[in-house]
């Protein structure tokens, strides 16, 4: 209990640690952003000022030109863009602009704004007390580091999201070998009493015991040995054999059928002939065996369950039908995630392993084929026939 309190301190200490230089590292970002933006305006200031200064002397024939106003309003290497116009909005000046869109009247207005819109214009005198203004945007620089926050915010929130999903697949991969560990302890635990089972059979043998008793044992016992083989084949991959699917098909749910209630009406459709593909029997029957209980506690162990088997050129097509309480269709999915289950009892296993079995072992399809609440539900397996 200690340890995962040590823990989760830890872990909440490293993000509020990161929470917090990011936000200084923000911070600082916005202060110098705000400062840099003061010193541009500043810059534009002194620009006016020379300007204003400089079209005052260059006019009057009589006055010395200011050789550093001259130099601020000539060879300055200013990026802002700029545009200087008078009352009526003509232009007297620009910098960094395109000359020829400027001069239409409608792309100047839409301009005008877009400027004012970043920055407050400064307003000055011109030739004989005319008022000008002079309009400016940010500069490419300072147009950078207004979208720098916005860039860290998003390479912190791409590394966040790395660093989640490599989290959880350790996390993912952890819980695997968790239950695969358990599930072959499980095989192997079976595996002694159940060898204590066929030698009491044995016995029993001898005893001339009624021999439609030990029918029943001995099924019992060899689908004990089939839960043991299933276990065992947890996290390995299966081995495929050509495979009579109809006869798999009805054995597993003529032995679900003699152990089930008796209040439940079990119905069967298949062809008369083989149909052939690659299946690992133990574990496609231990699909059929899920679909069925599923459909039977569906059902609250009452009412009607049809299998159907049918096939085209190309699939074999097994579906699974019965009048239970149905699934609503935004679940469709959510029913093959592991843990999702609506009964008070289970692990929600059930249909993730049979979607696992199907899909990644035997290259199939399952799915919910159509359900309707309070009619029932009818799930479809699809393999692909051997020619």
């Amino acid at each position: 209990m200690a340890l995962t309190i040590n823990r989760n301190m830890k872990r909440w200490s490293i993000i509020a640690t990161s929470f917090i230089i990011i936000s200084l590292i923000l911070w600082n970002t916005y202060t110098f952003f705000q400062h840099f933006k003061a010193e541009e305006r500043t810059k534009m200031e002194n620009w006016t000022f020379a300007f204003s200064e400089y079209s005052k002397n260059f006019f009057e024939s009589d006055a010395e030109i200011n050789p550093v106003a001259e130099h601020i309003v000539i060879d300055s290497t200013v990026t802002t863009p700029m545009l200087l116009v008078d009352s009526l909005h003509n232009v007297i000046s620009s910098r960094n602009l395109d000359e020829e869109k400027i001069k239409d009247s409608t792309y100047l207005k839409s301009l005008i704004l877009k400027l004012e819109a970043e920055n407050q214009p400064i307003q000055t005198d011109y030739l004989d007390h005319q008022t000008s203004i002079l309009y400016y945007g940010n500069s490419p620089l300072l147009n950078k580091l207004k979208y720098y926050p916005l860039a860290l915010l998003l390479i912190i929130f791409l590394f966040a999201a790395v660093a989640y999903f490599f989290y959880k697949s350790a996390k993912t991969a952890d819980q695997n070998k968790l239950w695969t560990g358990m599930a072959k302890e499980t095989a192997h635990q079976i595996g002694t009493p159940l060898s204590s089972l066929v030698g009491w059979t044995e016995i029993l043998r001898n005893e001339r015991v009624n021999p439609e008793y030990l029918i029943e044992i001995e099924k019992d016992i060899s689908r004990l040995q089939t839960i043991t083989d299933r276990f065992s084949k947890i996290g390995s991959v299966p081995t495929l054999g050509k495979t009579d699917i109809v006869k798999e098909t009805i054995d597993s749910f003529e032995y679900l059928k003699t152990r089930s209630s008796k209040l439940i009406d079990f119905e069967i459709t298949s062809p008369n002939h083989n149909l052939y593909v690659n299946l690992n029997q133990q574990l496609y029957s231990w699909t059929i065996e899920n679909l069925v209980k599923n459909a039977i506690d569906a059902m609250k162990g009452k009412g009607t369950l049809k299998l159907a088997i049918t096939n085209d050129d190309k699939y074999v097509k097994i579906t699974v039908q019965d009048t239970g309480k149905g699934i609503s269709k935004q679940n469709y999915n959510a029913i093959f995630q592991p843990g999702y289950t609506t009964k008070k009892r289970g692990w929600g296993l059930g249909l993730s392993l049979a979607k696992r079995i199907i899909e990644d072992y035997h290259n199939g399809k399952i799915k919910v084929l159509h359900s309707e609440i309070g009619k029932g539900t009818t799930m479809q397996i699809s393999l692909k026939l051997l020619s």
